[in-house]
């Protein structure tokens, strides 16, 4: 018994090397990686059909006085049986492929073992069959539970088997003594032989499932990467400059030929082989690509042919060509081309297809991205655009007056209010002016309300020097100053002050407005700035309007605050980031 053990092992050992050999071959391993269709179940039936065949050829052929182990078998003397490891390879094949092809690789190894003859042949026959669509039924339920099937398991289900076979043969065999004794020579050898080689098998096995796991994990980083580095670009839309960053990229971090991106009417971009015939700007030249914008589904060519180039010598021969779409609506395409086909693998067409989705997505939020800008740019300067009414009529009605009895004063005021209109109508124009414009523009109203109002407040000015250049939204100090005058001093018999003070710290600008009027109360201080307030002395329309605008232009990094005392004033802050501004770029 003991005597056929290194025997058995030596058989398995084929099996398993020509196992280990297949799992380094790309078709192979597609088969075991994914599920199965009617095609690839076939030819899992004929492969471990084929494993099954080797078994019984390189088998080792048993009878009561000896072991007769030949190179190739053909057929088995009537009186003997044939040890060897059929069942491991059935076994796996219904694992992997379910009781289809555990069937179907159980009848070609079953049939196949019968005809070679032998006492046990119609016993090792039916039960090499059983033994297939048995485990492939296990397999099958298992999948369908959500469960694996593990090394170990299919160990147990594969000695499982072989000691069914064992039984098989005594009940089915004749002579009963002739079975009874080949049992006890081949049993423990086959059941625990088997089960090693089962184990070796499934180790093979579980490498290409891990190796597969990997290959994806690396995909997908790879995807991200590019993904992450192509971002900023898309934000622009397609155009050509973005799109030939892009197409740079994506040339650098994959292994493509070349790389292509159009929109539905030109190439914006190719970068790679080919570039001397597929020019940026010009219009499709492939007919692979206007095939894929009409269809909206992916295209891959693996022949020359097949790309529809019009360029005879064109070095491009495999290409797979991605619809972008925003909104389900063709913008453009992603291609990738080849110049040896063979490249063009699973792994390629699947990081292409993974790429051509985060782009499609990547393009969606750069559009509405950009109509959110263009609706918060136009809340924005509508807010900017106001102007209080009252203030018109009082300036107009003030300077009317002066020109009877102060002509000069009259003019000089008219040149204020006309420098006050003109700074509100480039403001609203403007996201951000520079800092000396905002003084000019509050001066100007200064001059305005201190005619009106006489020796009723002083305004006093502390702004640190070489800020002038800084940028600050338009409207942001005029209001507050406007506030501090019509409500911090209501109806006072002594003279207010009103404190404009404005310096950096840490790369912010503080600009702090101080009066020292009859201040806010607690109920109004808590809405202030937050919404719209009805009161019979103001909304508070300016402070939320500067706030939300605040908002919008830097999105969190800005702040007001406001502070205030009954009968000693109020002071409100703001701190926003301290941009200069360098031909069209603001920088800190």
């Amino acid at each position: 018994m003991f005597s056929l053990v290194p025997l058995m092992i030596e058989k398995v050992g084929i099996i398993v090397i020509v196992a280990f050999l297949l799992s380094r071959m790309k078709s192979f391993r597609q088969m075991v990686q994914k599920e199965h269709n009617k095609y690839e179940k076939m030819m899992l039936i004929l492969l471990f059909g084929a494993f099954g065949l080797i078994s019984n050829f390189t088998g080792i052929e048993v009878n009561s006085q000896a072991f007769n182990q030949t190179d190739w078998i053909t057929e088995v003397n009537a009186e003997s049986a044939l040890a060897n490891t059929r069942v491991m390879g059935v076994v796996i094949g219904a694992l992997l492929g379910g009781p289809v092809v555990g069937l179907g690789a159980g009848l070609i190894t079953g049939l196949h073992r019968y005809t070679l003859g032998g006492f046990t042949a119609f016993s090792c026959s039916i039960s090499t069959i059983i033994a297939g669509l048995a485990a492939g039924y296990i397999s099958k339920k298992r999948k369908q539970n959500g469960k694996k099937i593990t090394p170990l398991l299919a160990v147990g289900i594969g000695m499982t088997f072989e000691a069914l076979q064992m039984l098989i043969i005594l009940l089915t065999a004749k002579p009963f003594a002739d079975a009874l004794n080949l049992v006890q020579i081949i049993a423990l050898p086959m059941v625990l032989i088997n089960g090693l080689g089962t184990l070796l098998f499934m180790f093979i096995i579980e490498a290409i499932m891990r190796e597969e796991v990997s290959v994806r994990a690396n995909q997908t980083n790879l995807a991200f990467r590019i993904a992450d580095r192509t971002l900023p670009y898309f934000r622009q839309g397609l155009n050509a400059h973005s799109c030939k960053e892009i197409a740079a990229i994506i040339l650098k971090l994959t292994d493509a030929d070349a790389v292509a991106i159009t929109d539905d009417q030109k190439v914006l971009a190719h970068a790679g082989a080919a570039s001397d015939h597929h020019v940026p700007m010009a219009d499709l030249i492939t007919g692979m690509t206007r095939k894929t914008i009409e269809r909206k589904k992916i295209s891959v060519a693996r022949t020359k042919a097949e790309i529809f180039c019009s360029h005879h010598h064109c070095p491009l021969e495999a290409a797979i060509v991605i619809p972008l779409k925003v909104k389900n609506h063709v913008v453009g395409t992603l291609k990738i081309y080849f110049t040896d086909p063979e490249k063009l693998d699973n792994v390629q067409q699947q990081l292409a297809e993974g790429l051509a989705n985060l782009f499609s997505t990547q393009l969606e939020l750069a559009e509405a991205e950009h109509q959110a800008k263009l609706l918060k740019d136009a809340e924005i300067k509508a807010l900017q655009a106001q102007i209080h009414p009252h203030f018109l009529f009082n300036s107009i009605n003030t300077i009317s007056a002066l020109c009877r009895t102060d002509a000069n004063k009259a003019r000089k005021l008219l040149l204020e209010f006309s420098s006050f209109i003109r700074g509100n109508l480039q403001g609203a124009k403007q996201m951000l002016i520079p800092l000396e414009k905002e003084l000019k523009n509050v001066t100007a109203y200064i001059s305005l309300e201190q005619t009106r109002f006489p020796n009723k407040y002083d305004i006093i000015f502390d702004i640190e020097p070489n800020l002038e250049k800084v940028y600050i939204p338009p409207f942001t100090l005029q209001p507050l100053v406007e506030n501090a005058i019509h409500y911090g001093f209501p109806r006072s018999k002594s003279k207010g002050e009103i404190r404009i003070e404005i310096h950096s710290q840490d790369n912010y600008l503080q600009i702090i407005v101080h009066d020292n009027g009859i201040g806010i109360s607690e109920d109004r201080m808590k809405e202030l700035g937050k919404q719209v307030v009805t009161s019979t002395k103001g909304n508070g329309t300016a402070i939320f309007n500067i706030s939300e605008r605040l908002k919008g232009i830097y999105s969190g990094q800005a702040n007001l605050t406001i502070k205030s005392k009954a009968d000693i004033g109020t002071t409100v802050h703001i701190s926003l980031p301290l941009y200069h501004k360098r031909g069209d770029q603001q920088v800190v």
